[in-house]
């Protein structure tokens, strides 16, 4: 248990909560998002929002100083009446002004979170293979699904809203001057008090709301990571270690948002507090006003009224203010991920492959995933065009590294890795990964049908082409014995099919795309035997004319390779044929004699 909770502070060590000021910068670029619609939506939500807000602030006029102060007070029974008409009417107008101010304001939000969540997925899917090394899918999701839903109030009720209550409270101040002067100051005495504890709390909750951010994201890491990890959890009967882990973090997540929301809670019984005291000044005062015949009572009633919608949008602003300061930790949280840019970058005007031969050039390339322990040391190789090339070493010598730049997926630290005679650093990476597939060993199925996984590779394919590709490759007869055949519904993962037939799909998505270079990562694996000689067979006439390079373990599948490049920490240590290399009798005749020997003590 203990390791466990080590190693999980470890992998979430980059979640902190970042202890700076309000940066309202960074709340004006949140609020660009709702640029798009500032000729439409916004103006609409703004007119009515001043229409509620005009009606809300000559209500209590009606209310107090024209009916008890004219018609009550002069007994005009006329007046009475359409006072009462002319207040009827001003509440309906207010209704439908408030129900077309939420209505647009509801549209306006949901819009620009999609706008979001649509932008930070975008620019995800355009980050670099080291960004998804150093973050886990559940830090990932958190981003784009929680922290952007945490935006959802800010933006339908926010914005608008501040501005209709800055407006009510000015207006009410200004109304409530003209009419007394001396009971407005007496009641707005406690304002300085509340300001001064209101702002007292403003560095406390923004850190509870980052807290908040923080364990969510770890707790939806663990829960992908136990989905995924179920059967090795399983295997293991490690199902109650997971339980109580899992425990330790929903409770984490619990007392965050527990902390958060007591935090938020102050503000508004002070606010209520607040009122209180005003309400106790006013009928103190007002009364004294009335007695000495310095106040009339509908200019009092008109003061209850006001008093009542005064404290009501400090009280939101308030809440408004914890919004923003929601929105400012998500918003950190979802910038921090915009700001970040793919480490494999394409220069403007970059070269477009048209079509691939197929000759790659390694010229003393250098490459390090940490700065510090290199993977590849100085490898210079050339791989002609057309040709089979299999490299084979001990896990960890840089065989998977190699063939990620030759796919891109890195830069090289130093040296250059060229195709075609083109540094790839110049050239177009939609152009360069069109003409490249790999296939893994690790085979991803999407959910959907087979037909649709294997079209994956190429969506514009037709049904025949992808059933050609299938047959190419062996998985026709098994697709066919499917319940549904080439439309038979495969869960995430595939985990309907066997790893055999997973392995054979990813090989039919590959080919159907057509590549000029083909990259078999430990490809062949997981296939059993049978299986295997029917890939090789059909490998012999797919890799006629296009590049390959073969990762692989099991080095009877690879004997046919035009060349076989050993490495060895980073280092190639030897090259050939199967026939040289063990004429050699070299690193690589050691290896095939000692598989062979392991197989035959099988």
């Amino acid at each position: 248990m203990d390791k466990r909770k080590k190693s999980a502070r470890f992998r979430y060590s980059s979640e902190q909560v970042i202890d700076k000021p309000f940066n309202w910068s960074q709340i004006i670029r949140l609020f660009g998002y709702m640029k798009p619609y500032s000729k439409n939506l916004l103006p609409k939500a703004f007119l009515a929002m001043m229409v509620t807000t005009a009606v809300r602030l000559a209500v209590p006029v009606f209310i107090g100083v024209l009916t008890f102060d004219h018609a009550i007070k002069n007994k005009d029974t006329s007046l009475l009446i359409q006072l009462i008409i002319a207040i009827s009417a001003l509440y309906l107008v207010s209704w439908g002004a408030n129900t077309l101010r939420i209505r647009w304001m509801n549209y306006l939000g949901q819009y620009v979170i999609y706008d979001i969540r649509q932008h930070l997925f975008k620019h995800i899917q355009r980050l670099s293979h080291r960004f998804f090394d150093q973050r886990s899918a559940g830090s990932i999701l958190v981003r784009i699904i929680n922290d952007v839903n945490s935006l959802q109030d800010l933006f339908t009720n926010g914005v608008i809203n501040v501005l209709m209550d800055v407006i009510m409270l000015f207006g009410i101040i200004v109304i409530m001057f003209v009419y007394s002067p001396e009971l407005t100051l007496a009641i707005m005495v406690i304002l300085p008090l509340m300001f001064f504890i209101s702002t007292s709390l403003r560095k406390k909750i923004r850190r509870s709301w980052q807290v908040v951010r923080i364990k969510q994201a770890k707790l939806n890491s663990h829960l992908n990571e136990s989905i995924q990890g179920i059967r090795v959890t399983k295997s293991y009967t490690q199902e109650k270690e997971n339980m109580n882990f899992f425990n330790g973090v929903n409770n984490e997540t619990y007392d965050s948002w527990k902390t958060a929301t007591q935090q938020n809670a102050l503000f508004r019984p002070f606010v209520e507090m607040s009122n209180a005291i005003g309400t106790a000044i006013l009928l103190w005062f007002g009364a004294y006003l009335i007695q000495g015949e310095a106040l009339e009572i509908g200019v009092f009633v008109t003061f209850a009224f006001y008093l009542g919608m005064f404290w009501e949008p400090i009280s939101r602003l308030g809440q408004v203010y914890n919004q923003l300061l929601v929105g400012m930790a998500s918003s950190e949280r979802i910038f921090e991920f915009l700001d970040e840019q793919p480490n494999v970058h394409e220069k403007k005007g970059a070269f477009e492959f048209s079509r691939i031969k197929g000759e790659i050039e390694f010229k003393n390339v250098e490459f390090s995933y940490d700065d510090k322990r290199k993977a590849l040391k100085g490898i210079d190789l050339t791989i002609g065009a057309g040709q089979t090339v299999a490299l084979v070493g001990h896990t960890g010598s840089g065989k998977t590294t190699i063939a990620n730049l030759v796919s891109r997926f890195y830069d090289p630290t130093s040296g250059e890795v060229l195709i075609d005679g083109v540094n790839l650093k110049d050239a177009s990476l939609g152009s360069l990964r069109e003409k490249v597939s790999v296939v893994l060993q690790d085979t991803f199925i999407f959910s959907g049908t087979i037909m649709e996984n294997i079209r994956f590779g190429r969506p514009d394919a037709t049904d025949e082409e992808v059933q050609n590709a299938s047959k190419a490759v062996g998985a026709h007869a098994f697709i066919e014995k499917l319940s549904n055949g080439y439309e038979t519904e495969v869960e995430e993962r595939g985990n309907v099919l066997s790893v055999g037939e997973r392995q054979l799909l990813s090989f039919a998505r590959a080919l159907l795309a057509d590549p000029d270079i083909l990259i078999l990562d430990e490809a062949t694996a997981s296939i059993d035997t049978e299986s295997e000689q029917k890939i090789q067979t059909a490998l012999k006439t797919l890799l006629n004319g296009r590049t390959a390079i073969i990762i692989a373990h099991r080095l009877s599948t690879i004997r046919e390779a035009d060349n076989i490049v050993v490495l060895d920490h980073g280092e190639i240590i030897e090259q050939g044929n199967h026939n040289q290399l063990m004429d050699a009798e070299g690193v690589y005749y050691h290896l095939v004699v000692s598989q062979f020997k392991m197989l035959d003590a099988i």
